[in-house]
């Protein structure tokens, strides 16, 4: 009788605690952070942000020599925000695309760069670097795009022996002619088929390029990161008053819940951050109800 008892009892605690998980499951939001210097580490904790994506130009690059390299991790792992993702993979100078491509140096660099980042904790590094993916005058789009996947799968082979995702940037055209929206770069990534190769959907770029959300629906689960900023000056979220709830509600349909990096031009970040970080945030909220 004890033990039916028990039984009975326990079936109601098991269920209340199984709608809990289920209603913190449903209501779990994408994280907010900024692209930034990790100096501006204590900043940033004080206004609420929860991580700061970096360049791999300052604190990954093979060209930093090794004592700065470790001098500099040493003050990473101080962090009170998390560091685990990287822009600004290639320099202008590396080209991605055309006849001037040296793929060994291009694939050497590559794996220099995963093993800084494995030591470092980085996870996603988001391939955006536009001069270094410009084709050149003359050049059949076809053809680079073949080339471009083709260099891109032997990325993502030697970023899953470090286990970081590379994750490709739709840009704009002021920045390059190749892979100019969220649509071109779902496909690159269906057609690099790599579990290593994902997609950063850049929702400034979007907006330039007058991309509606749908494109983010279309990408799933290829989608594991974002960038955003306002539309006309670059400015952060809440300064012309952008509405950004089409994509926040894009993203949540897809069920992303993962970064979304502020990439905006700042005046004074000390006294927009926090403003910045509430008014997209609420958006977010509305959105994913």
């Amino acid at each position: 009788m004890k033990s039916n008892m028990k039984n009975y009892l326990r079936w109601p605690f098991c269920a209340i605690f199984f709608l809990v998980l289920q209603s913190n499951a449903q209501t779990r939001l994408p994280i907010i952070g900024m692209t930034t210097s990790y100096k501006n580490d204590s900043l940033l904790h004080a206004e609420g942000f929860v991580y700061i994506e970096e360049t791999v130009t300052r604190i990954l690059s093979p060209d930093i020599p090794e004592d700065t390299f470790r001098l500099r991790l040493q003050q990473i792992r101080k962090m009170r925000c998390k560091l685990e993702n990287c822009n600004g993979f290639f320099p202008a100078t590396m080209k991605l695309v055309g006849p001037a491509v040296n793929e060994n140096q291009v694939l050497t660099y590559v794996d220099k760069v995963m093993q800084r980042a494995k030591i470092t904790g980085i996870k996603t590094i988001v391939l955006g670097s536009g001069a270094a993916r410009n084709i050149p005058d003359g050049i059949n789009h076809d053809t680079v795009r073949l080339q471009f996947v083709d260099l891109c799968r032997k990325m993502a082979v030697i970023a899953a022996r470090y286990d970081c995702t590379i994750a490709i940037e739709n840009l704009n055209t002021t920045e390059t002619n190749f892979v100019t929206t969220l649509a071109e770069a779902n496909d690159i990534v269906n057609a690099v088929h790599h579990p290593y190769f994902k997609l950063t959907a850049d929702i400034y770029h979007m907006l330039k390029e007058h991309e509606t959300a749908d494109n983010i629906e279309k990408a799933g689960k290829n989608l594991v990161h974002c960038h955003l900023a306002e539309r006309e000056k670059r400015t952060p979220p809440g300064v012309a008053g952008d509405d950004f709830r089409p994509y926040m509600l894009a993203l949540h349909h897809i069920g992303f819940t993962g970064k979304i990096s502020l990439e905006c031009r700042w005046d004074n970040m000390e006294k927009q951050g926090r403003p910045a970080l509430e008014y997209l945030r609420n958006q977010i909220i509305s959105s994913y109800k």
